[in-house]
């Protein structure tokens, strides 16, 4: 059994293989990337050494991706679906840990060691939270749009919900860390970029922490709607069954519940306002939403749709807009004649129309790009007020 042995060889190996992991990588999720496919792309005796390396596995007559390689891909790629709670609560513990070795510590080199440590998994902590949020939404409406099974549709619902929770629960815990349980650190270690990095983390704990938010209304209106959609399915099941029995009208009063019913079909529909959480109505943001619902109960006032002006028949005319062209041939004609280098014939040339600084240095670029093999750029440089340029001259 061969295994990598180096960083060098991954790569190289990942390199020569990189058609067919994408093409699996790809159809991960049918679960069907035949043998015989992959030997199109790869001869066979390479694909044998990507089995043997551990970087594919053979089952029967199909191949996968080796799961520690999958999930490396899709970490790297952000479509990684798994909601990782764990990870983030991992890095919390990490971080007290090295603070405590942090403040025990005598030694300057391994101090900084440590608060190096510190920084890299606060910056983990800000990405898979992050990450964690957005997958979770997407996961939401994943399940809610696809899953046609509605009893499992619900169990996932409330299953991401608890999820959402657990999240939640961890910027907290997150938050109470820079502000108040380590405190006596963050606030002795002088070091610019610590606090750089935890303005930033807190900054996107605040924005998480109001997605999450949005996530709980969300999560409601799914079930709600998903449970209202359930028992009427249930009741037409029902409905049928006894229509196929031919015990409709002896068991159910249906017929005259419909003589009374002058429903249409362009009835609106139902809607099922969502509930907000007590723990969201205590918060601030919960009281500001109190008093906007209060202030418009209590002006109880239409808004008035406001009336366009008339247009002016002035502007119904049409109108033209001239636009003086500068010809870049015209411009290397004259270059070509004069014994001057292009950054300063292009600064000093006299255009047909009024360039401002930074127009000529488009076109300085502009002329290096389309006639290069007309010019000879040199290896010194000069340097004006701005910018640091080339010498750039005609051949001769």
């Amino acid at each position: 059994m061969s295994y990598l042995n180096s960083l060098k060889e991954l790569i190289n190996t990942l390199n020569w293989s990189k058609e067919l992991l994408v093409e699996i990588f790809e159809k991960r999720k049918q679960f069907a990337y035949k043998y015989d496919h992959a030997i199109e792309l790869l001869p066979e005796d390479k694909i044998e050494i990507l089995i043997s390396k551990h970087i594919l596995s053979r089952n029967g007559s199909y191949l996968e991706i080796e799961d520690q390689f999958q999930q490396f891909f899709e970490q790297i790629l952000e479509v990684n679906e798994e909601i990782n709670t764990s990870y983030i609560n991992e890095n919390i513990q990490q971080v007290k840990q090295l603070i405590n070795y942090y403040l025990q510590e005598n030694n300057e080199h391994r101090k900084y060691t440590y608060l190096k440590q510190i920084k890299a998994s606060l910056r983990k902590i800000r990405r898979i939270t992050l990450r964690n949020v957005i997958d979770l939404n997407r996961n939401i409406e994943n399940a809610f749009k696809t899953e046609p099974n509605y009893g499992i549709k619900i169990a996932k619902l409330e299953s991401f919900d608890d999820k959402r929770r657990t999240v939640y629960q961890l910027i907290e815990q997150t938050d109470k860390l820079v502000t108040e349980d380590e405190i006596t650190f963050f606030t002795t270690a002088l070091d610019e970029e610590l606090k750089q990095v935890v303005i930033i983390l807190r900054a996107q704990l605040t924005e998480s922490r109001h997605n999450l938010i949005e996530t709980q209304k969300q999560i409601i209106e799914y079930l709600n709607q998903v449970k209202y959609q359930s028992s009427v399915q249930e009741k037409i099941k029902q409905i049928k069954y006894l229509k196929d029995q031919f015990e409709l009208k002896a068991k159910t009063n249906l017929s005259s519940i419909l003589k009374e019913k002058n429903d249409v079909m362009f009835e609106t529909r139902p809607v099922y306002p969502l509930k907000m959480s007590l723990d969201y109505l205590q918060t601030d943001d919960g009281r500001q939403q109190i008093e906007k619902v209060y202030s418009k109960l209590k002006k109880g006032k239409k808004n008035v749709m406001q009336i366009a002006e008339s247009i002016a028949s002035d502007d119904l005319l049409p109108q033209t807009e001239t636009e003086i062209f500068i010809d870049l041939e015209e411009l290397k004609r004259g270059f070509n004649a004069s014994s001057r280098h292009l950054f300063n014939f292009v600064m000093e040339y006299k255009y047909p129309r009024e360039v401002n600084y930074e127009e000529k240095i488009t076109i300085f670029c502009q002329m290096v790009s389309i006639f290069e093999n007309e010019l000879e750029i040199k290896d010194n440089y000069q340097q004006d007020e701005q910018i640091e340029y080339a010498i750039v001259t005609t051949k001769n």
